[in-house]
This record gives C-alpha cells, structure tokens and sequence, in this order.
C-alpha cells in the first residue's frame, strides 16, 4: 500500500513539484495551501469511519509561512497526534530551526531544495518511524529489504552488495535521472575515491542478471534512470 503525505505548502508552484517528485517514485499526496484547512485534513484523518476514511498520513512536508495558521502554531496543534513532520521553509534562521525541532519535527528543510535530498530525507523519516516498506515489487522483481534478497519471476537472484544497493536507490528514485555522483555518494558513500565508471560495470551486472535491459535508461551526460 502506498504511503499517505500531506504537503501543506501555500506555494502552488512548489506544491506541485513536490507532488510530482513524490508520485514519480509512488508515494500518494494531498495539497492543502493553509494551515487551518490542513488542521482540519489531519484531524479527519485520524477518524476511522466504517473504512471510509484512508488513514491517518503517513507523514506531513509542512511550510511554515502558510496563511490562516503558520507551520509553527500547526505543529503545536497536530503533535499529539504522532505524525512525522518535515518543516520545509524560506526560513534559514537558527533559531527558527531549533524551534521547529523542538516543536517535534523530525526534520527542517530550507528553500530552495534539490527534489533527491527531499526523497532522501523522507525515506529516513520513514525508517525511523518503521514505514519504510520491506519489499519493492517492479516488473518481476521483488527486493526484500529486511533479508537482502532478489527473485526475478520467482527465482533467486545473485547479487553482490553494492548491486543490491544501487538497485534500491534506482528502484527508490524510478523516474527520476540519478547522476553518476549522486549514484556513488548514495551507494558507496562520501569515502570513495573510484571512478564512475564502476557505476557503469555494475549497472551492466543488473541489467543482465535481473532482465532490465529496456528499463535501467542511460541519461546522455548525466547518468542513469530506471523507467516505468
């Protein structure tokens, strides 16, 4: 089932971004663009009406300068209420920041914002809070997280580490172009002093080993993206 996220954000242009970049990779989103309508949102959530309502969100990318009540006075109102916030603001102050953390959010973005470091920072919110989901189903292929394992059509498939780990960023970033940089930052870290090349080498490995020929696309210039 796929994870519910509010974006509370009165910008309808950056609203909309997010809302692409979160459906690209298969998360469902509601926009609400003022901070009692959101209030209002957030309380229904939490009802359970016969199997009416879809649930609770599971996480809410919250603007703090929002009209009717700001992000901060919104974050005092639905804390109770256990539901992980990220604050995404124009404001870079410290203090601003530390407020909004000691509000309980789980994380404070400032604009403006790379869409990766977003989806990155909503994925460790969600695995602290135990929502990440344990397997990934694409076209034949079943990841499952938790044991480290791949089938392809119901076969085991044999991966090394670091290709079972670039498979996840590219699964968990499908439809979006990952640079080869962001590719070796994301899989072999800030230490590794390689060359981009080996992206390419293991990238050949997963196309064969799991059928993907048609869907790991090569980006001209930048790098790669898995398709739909």
């Amino acid at each position: 089932m796929s994870k519910r996220i509010l974006i509370v954000e009165d910008d309808i242009h950056i609203s909309n971004i997010i809302k692409m970049n979160l459906n690209l990779v298969n998360y469902e989103t509601t926009q609400i663009y003022d901070g009692l309508a959101a209030l209002e949102a957030i309380q229904n959530s939490m009802i359970q009406v016969s199997g009416s309502a879809a649930g609770p969100f599971d996480l809410i990318i919250l603007d703090v300068m929002i009209p009717g009540m700001d992000g901060f006075q919104l974050m005092e109102r639905i804390r109770p209420l256990g539901i992980p916030v990220i604050f995404l603001t124009a404001k870079t102050t410290v203090f601003d920041k530390v407020n909004g953390l000691k509000l309980g959010a789980e994380d404070y973005m400032v604009k403006p914002f790379e869409a990766i470091e977003l989806l990155a920072r909503i994925e460790t919110v969600m695995r602290r809070y135990g929502k990440e989901e344990q397997a990934i189903h694409y076209k034949g292929v079943d990841v499952y997280l938790d044991k480290r394992e791949v089938t392809v059509y119901g076969e085991k498939a044999e991966l090394t580490p670091k290709e079972f780990d670039l498979l996840v960023v590219l699964l968990k970033n499908k439809n979006i172009a990952l640079s080869r940089e962001q590719i070796l930052e994301k899989v072999w870290g800030f230490d590794f002093y390689g060359e981009t090349r080996t992206i390419d080498t293991h990238v050949k490995e997963l196309r064969k080993k799991l059928r993907l020929q048609d869907s790991i696309r090569t980006v001209y210039k930048i790098g790669y993206r898995l398709e739909d």
